[in-house]
């Protein structure tokens, strides 16, 4: 039997069924089971009711999953913390390979992801909805399994809770932990099961463009890069717009030939966005009908959350780096003029500047301590006195 590792498993939850199937597999799984908090995430309504003995429950308000993880994180008292989303089944072995996973992490490694697979069905080709769902295969520094220091979460303030929807709040995340620590990859893994029910989550999953712009006013214009997201359609999406728009115009402005050739540029850009969602799926009907629907619906759903993230967004401040624990400074050289093998008090002369960096790092709140290797006591030539 493994030890059971140090942490808490945090699992935020609007009620959904799959929530039970979760609680199953780590009631399965081939070891004890850690300590689970279920954060119901329900604005109102009957608390939730799990028939778990390891897990207890408690209630975030219904403020999105990040205002939720956070509820859940400040249950726990162990050395890290354990996210899961409720819609994930872990394997027989997980709780043996995060226990490895947390004693192999260096003191530098705050945060460690786990692995994500999605069984796509072997008879067919997967549909649009099940290639995206897939995609979390090989996405970085999401939630769906992620562990994370108790002490680094403390120190960057957790979850932003201006990100309201399972979406981009991972990455917000990551970023700042990687201004204190050391991300990385563990061996664990946990099944995600396919989305297949609903036709309408492409046009709906347009609503994460605003928080991409949140993401850009907080983590600066490479914040894409740092965290591992492609860019994605939205070029596009908005190159599609204005060609819908710039026809429209020109059709009520009497200027046909402008109408016809945006429309056309509309009408090829549309065609060529529903093409690539529909030729690496099934073709059957249901799915080339919902494409050409949605492919539709897709840019002006894109480019008006979009806009709405430009303006909701306009005055949020940039991410500010989280402050380190403390700042331990040499003397010679650094705080005073160096003196070789100095004992006399006459003789120290402190650095232009050096008051008033120690007046700013004492300002902000921030311990500060000396550290100087005095070889001439060993040699002696001076004394500790000295």
């Amino acid at each position: 039997m493994t030890a059971v590792p140090d942490t808490t498993v945090v699992v935020p939850s609007i009620g959904r069924a799959s929530l039970g199937a979760l609680l199953d597999s780590l009631d399965r799984m081939e070891g004890a089971t850690p300590p689970v908090v279920v954060v119901d995430d329900r604005p109102a309504g009957a608390p939730l009711t799990v028939d778990h003995p390891f897990a207890r429950v408690v209630r975030s308000g219904g403020r999105g999953p990040a205002a939720a993880r956070n509820r859940g994180r400040r249950e726990a008292r162990t050395t890290w913390v354990t996210f899961l989303d409720d819609d994930v089944v872990v394997t027989p072995d997980w709780i043996t390979r995060l226990a490895l996973d947390l004693a192999g992490a260096p003191d530098d490694v705050v945060a460690i992801q786990g692995r994500v697979r999605v069984p796509l069905p072997a008879d067919r080709r997967p549909r649009d909805a099940e290639r995206s769902t897939a995609s979390l295969e090989t996405a970085r520094w999401i939630t769906a399994d992620m562990t994370v220091r108790r002490a680094a979460l403390r120190q960057v303030g957790g979850f932003d809770e201006r990100f309201r929807r399972a979406y981009r709040e991972d990455a917000d995340l990551a970023l700042r932990l990687g201004a204190v620590g050391r991300l990385a990859v563990g061996n664990r893994e946990v099944l995600h099961p396919l989305r297949t029910d609903d036709d309408w989550f492409s046009v709906r999953q347009q609503r994460g463009n605003a928080d991409d712009v949140l993401m850009r006013r907080l983590h600066g214009p490479d914040w894409r890069q740092r965290a591992e997201a492609p860019l994605g359609r939205r070029p596009q999406h908005l190159a599609t717009v204005a060609l819908a728009m710039t026809a429209g115009a020109a059709a009520v402005a009497g200027r046909p030939r402008v109408a016809a050739i945006a429309g056309a540029g509309w009408l090829a850009s549309t065609a060529e966005f529903a093409a690539r969602r529909i030729l690496p799926g099934p073709r059957d009907r249901r799915e080339v009908v919902e494409m050409l629907t949605t492919s539709v619906l897709i840019p002006p759903a894109a480019t008006r959350h979009w806009l709405a993230g430009v303006w909701r967004h306009r005055s949020v401040p940039p991410v500010r780096r989280p402050l380190p624990a403390a700042v331990l400074v040499d003397r010679d050289g650094t705080l005073v003029h160096d003196v070789p093998y100095n004992g006399d008090p006459a003789q120290v002369r402190p650095l232009d500047g050096a008051r008033d960096a120690l007046d700013r790092l004492r300002a902000a709140g921030l311990p500060v301590a000396v550290i100087s290797n005095q070889s001439g006591v060993s040699r002696g030539l001076l004394t500790m006195d000295q």
